[in-house]
């Protein structure tokens, strides 16, 4: 079933919407959330808790990819339940992303809304060489370890890790030539 055809059931209210975004992008969805939470019932749980946003979304939202669509409920739900257990599970793996993460984030006493932060990341990561572009989305956004990147790309976890911090680096100067506070 195409993307088009599932909106269609969401803006029909036909339930089996859900039914076909999970026979399409359910495994997407798992892996992500999977990745931020390291507990198949929290997964299970943040991956539903995706779809019901999904349903109350669609409509009036038309996403247009839906597989990236689905891909930000799911990171977004995962997140904010990792926030919550944060205080009673640790998650070492997670809990360094997020460290490394925070030399990048903007510290919101700018001038910049989150969808301006966006676009000018999304500019950046344009600017990149593929290989960087790769490893950075797979780390902080689908929250892969170091250890699967470079299984996945082929190379040694240190051409990955100094990939990223050369990265990181380079983000935080991007965006503070941009105009935005780190």
């Amino acid at each position: 079933m195409t993307d088009r055809q599932i909106i269609e059931l969401f803006f029909a209210r036909n339930e089996s919407a859900i039914e076909e975004t999970d026979k399409k992008y359910g495994t997407y969805c798992r892996t992500i959330s999977m990745n931020i939470l390291k507990d198949a019932r929290d997964c299970e749980e943040a991956v539903n808790d995706a779809y019901l946003k999904a349903w109350d979304s669609i409509p009036p939202a038309e996403p247009d990819p839906l597989k990236t669509y689905m891909g930000m409920l799911s990171r977004r739900v995962s997140l904010n339940r990792y926030r919550y257990f944060r205080a009673q599970k640790r998650n070492a793996s997670f809990d360094g992303l997020l460290s490394e993460a925070w030399e990048m984030i903007p510290d919101g006493r700018d001038r910049f809304s989150e969808g301006e932060i966006s676009k000018t990341v999304n500019a950046f990561l344009k600017e990149l060489k593929k290989e960087s572009r790769i490893f950075f989305v797979r780390r902080y956004w689908y929250a892969d370890s170091i250890e699967d990147i470079a299984a996945l790309c082929g190379c040694g976890q240190s051409k990955v890790k100094s990939s990223l911090a050369r990265t990181r680096k380079a983000l935080r100067k991007y965006l503070e030539e941009e105009g935005v506070e780190i």
